[in-house]
């Protein structure tokens, strides 16, 4: 059972991930990229789809430290750390992207990681292969959905592309990662579902 010691972490973490900025290790995606003029309306687009990539990071953050909170098995709890420390780089390459267009992140962030970080340990309490299940559909949904957004992008918005093409291939690599672990395919009605929550979150950040 999770102890004293983990809640600690988990809430610390939580403070962490909502308040203070984000840090990677790897260079930011599309640096090099000269920042093209982009007209309101691009930019409008750009900083919303940017928006809803930072709060899909805020949930995947969460969704991680409360599967952690509840997996058994050590090596479980490795490979959620990993895909982790990649999401905290996902989150700060779109707060950045978000800054350099002028936009704003989601006010409802809190929100989306609560839900997220309950939903996230209810996974890792009902076993790791499901636990690991959970997180290798969660990240095939969201491959599907930063595919999405390469095609509404604006097309000569490079540095935006550039940082959404690598978090597609890292979360393709997690769910490959999470199923060669021991993940199991989820039942058809709760990847539905999961869909339905991923449009709900994401139609609400493109406008608050």
């Amino acid at each position: 059972m999770p102890n004293l010691d983990k809640f600690i972490i988990s809430f610390d973490h939580a403070l962490r991930t909502l308040l203070t900025p984000a840090q990677t290790l790897r260079p930011v995606p599309g640096t090099q990229l000269p920042e093209v003029g982009l007209n309101d309306s691009e930019k409008h687009e750009s900083a919303a789809l940017m928006r809803i990539n930072h709060t899909g990071e805020i949930c995947a953050q969460a969704l991680y430290q409360g599967q952690a909170l509840t997996a058994r098995n050590v090596e479980v709890q490795h490979t959620l750390a990993q895909a982790a420390r990649e999401e905290t780089e996902h989150l700060a390459w779109t707060e950045r992207r978000i800054a350099e267009l002028s936009g704003r992140k989601s006010i409802l962030n809190p929100l989306w990681y609560g839900g997220s970080f309950a939903i996230g340990a209810l996974a890792g309490v009902l076993g790791d292969k499901w636990n690991l299940g959970f997180l290798a559909e969660t990240e095939r949904q969201v491959t599907a959905h930063l595919a999405g957004h390469l095609k509404r992008l604006p097309h000569h918005d490079g540095k935006s592309r550039a940082i959404v093409a690598q978090m597609q291939i890292d979360e393709a690599g997690h769910a490959t990662s999470a199923m060669s672990h021991g993940g199991v395919e989820l039942p058809m009605p709760v990847k539905l579902m999961m869909n339905l929550g991923s449009k709900v979150m994401t139609g609400t950040a493109y406008w608050v």
